[in-house]
């Protein structure tokens, strides 16, 4: 009796480590052949979550950088060229996303996409005229570019590759 209650632990042991292995696997699961590569190619490793990036974001000071990848929604492109955009993170934050070495740029009409960028976060804070630049870039009427009167400690990222999803 106690030899088959030992199998029996054993096998649904066995089983239930098979199953979460099964679902940790797709959770992480990347097929590029549904993504648009821009920038540099990269390998697709552990992406972070939107939530996960905020924290990771909130431990950093000023000159503080991490290489990470991170995978949102954009929330935003620069209208003019794609040469920025803004990724949703938990609650209204956001991660303001350059291109390395200005060397690529996104489609203007990649807001509401599904991203992963690749390459450095850090903290940084952003000049009045700088904000006020991105404000135009991004299509603000001129009222709300007046409303801008103070520097703004922002969520950067600056990323060698984007996939975005078709």
């Amino acid at each position: 009796m106690k030899k088959i209650n030992l199998l029996l632990i054993a096998i649904a042991l066995f089983v239930g480590s098979n199953v979460i292995a099964q679902s940790k696997s797709k959770a992480v699961a990347f097929d590029a052949k549904n993504y648009a590569l821009f920038g540099e190619k990269f390998k697709v490793t552990k992406i972070l979550t939107k939530d996960q990036m905020l924290k990771k974001y909130k431990n950093l000071k000023k000159g503080d950088t991490i290489t990470v990848q991170f995978q949102s929604n954009i929330k935003s492109v620069c209208k003019k060229k794609g040469c920025w955009m803004k990724m949703e993170m938990a609650g209204d934050d956001t991660s303001f996303v350059k291109f390395k070495d200005y060397g690529f740029f996104v489609p203007l009409n990649a807001d509401n996409s599904t991203a992963i960028v690749n390459g450095k976060a850090f903290v940084d804070v952003v000049s009045v005229e700088e904000l006020k630049h991105y404000a135009k870039d991004g299509g603000k009427s001129a009222a709300e570019i007046a409303k801008i009167t103070k520097p703004e400690v922002t969520y950067s990222f600056l990323a060698d590759g984007v996939y975005i999803k078709k």
